[in-house]
């Protein structure tokens, strides 16, 4: 008989900020430790774990709310932290923008990351290491392109923490492994309660919408995640139009630059390559007044919501133009300028309605409801479930309908600060 404490320090109730720590014999863990941001854009740590009680870390992909608070652990204390290749050397990228960004509100500094690093091993996807009472193997999640899902097997039982997951195939990454044996499964579940549209109907849909734009004279605005969905937009841009005028800019083109050096991670490299090859880096300010003037171009930038990065200057230069067009596609966060613009067809404070045509699109990395049930169905031998990184009211709509599959599970749903001791 085996006894496993689980403790939530982050995404209990709530999308991001993943942190859980895992127990056996009073040695933790630590799966994920990000961050996630309030609506006055203020950074939110996770809940604290003694650094002298981890035997180690495991990071599952590079987005901030999976990593953002990772460098704490090293204020005190040098432990192994466990990651893939690719997120090893996209950590860096990301918190220094981080720090650079939102370092008023952050407690560490440079030298905590570089000790983040210095720490690091990288594994790849598909192989195992022992690290104190477990063994992790690291598996393909389909989220973004490094990302993965952490088996991490006691003497006693097997856990299969999943991260951020997808489980459809896209351009940058393969659907998500399943036929895994777990007794524990912790599970995301972003988009518990929906379905998401098939991604072939998606992406004709959104080419349609940039060529009507485009043959009217007017230019688009794609604002982007850098990492994942910017290179995902470039490779479907690039498969239906080839031959269009598009710019690339913020993080996106370093971002871009890191992931055609890892082939081995993308899906389709050949299409990425082609794209970021063939569209065109924008790099100066003065190219940006340039492009405006131009007609018929596609802009893809950086940040996804509209909070900063040059997307929020060609937006403020597009929305009075009736022609143009600004697709959004990525989810939007409550009180950000992409939400506002959704919700309420404003750009700034001012409340000036924004007159270019404003289309969202579901290019979600994430698994829907099918995805999630699938994965669930497919992990042989599963004991509980524990669902995490979700908002409340979804979660708790996803984990009535995982009771009503009556799949003999036991089902937890916890929140931030607490902890759930499972006997297998």
């Amino acid at each position: 008989m085996a006894n496993i404490e689980l403790r939530v320090l982050g995404g209990g109730h709530e999308v991001g900020r993943s942190a859980i720590a895992l127990g056996v014999s009073g040695r933790y863990l630590l799966l994920d430790y990000g961050v996630n941001f309030n609506e006055e854009d203020i950074p939110q740590f996770p809940l604290h774990i003694r650094p002298s009680l981890i035997d180690g870390v495991v990071l599952t992909h590079a987005h901030l709310d999976h990593i953002g608070a990772a460098p704490l652990i090293y204020s005190s204390m040098k432990v192994p932290t466990i990651t893939s290749k690719l997120t090893k050397t996209l950590i860096r990228i990301m918190i220094e923008d981080f720090l650079r960004i939102s370092g008023y509100y952050i407690p560490y500094e440079v030298n905590e990351l570089d000790l983040l690093l210095e720490n690091t091993i990288d594994l790849d996807l598909g192989n195992s290491i022992d690290l104190g009472n477990y063994r992790i193997t690291l598996l393909n999640a389909g989220h973004i392109p490094g990302s993965s899902m952490a088996l991490v097997e006691t003497d006693a039982c097997s856990i299969l923490y999943t991260g951020d997951i997808n489980s459809i195939e896209t351009k940058l990454v393969k659907p998500v492994d399943k036929n895994v044996r777990a007794d524990v499964v912790i599970i995301e579940a972003t988009y518990g309660n929906t379905l998401h549209p098939p991604r072939d109907y998606v992406e004709r849909e959104f080419i349609n919408s940039i060529k009507e734009v485009i043959e009217s004279g007017g230019n688009v605005l794609i604002p982007v995640f850098s990492l994942g969905r910017a290179q995902e937009v470039l490779s479907v841009i690039y498969q239906y139009m080839p031959y269009s005028n598009v710019y690339y800019d913020g993080m996106v083109r370093q971002i871009s630059g890191i992931l055609v050096s890892y082939p081995e991670y993308i899906n389709m490299y050949g299409l990425l390559v082609k794209a970021v090859n063939t569209f065109n880096m924008v790099r100066s300010s003065g190219e940006r007044r340039r492009i405006l003037k131009e007609r018929g171009v596609i802009i893809v930038a950086s940040a996804g919501m509209l909070k900063g990065g040059p997307a929020q200057y060609y937006a403020k230069h597009l929305s009075s133009d009736s022609r143009n067009g600004i697709f959004l596609v990525s989810y939007q966060a409550k009180g950000t300028p992409g939400r506002r613009l959704l919700e309420y067809g404003v750009l700034n404070d001012d409340n000036k309605h924004v007159k270019a045509k404003v289309l969202w699109f579901d290019f979600s990395s994430h698994a829907d409801y099918k995805g999630l049930i699938d994965l669930i169905t497919n992990i042989n031998n599963l004991h509980d479930i524990v669902v995490v990184h979700t908002n409340e009211d979804v979660g708790s709509e996803f984990v009535g309908r995982l009771r009503e599959l009556n799949g003999g599970w036991r089902v937890h749903y916890p929140g931030n600060g607490e902890s759930i001791n499972i006997t297998i």
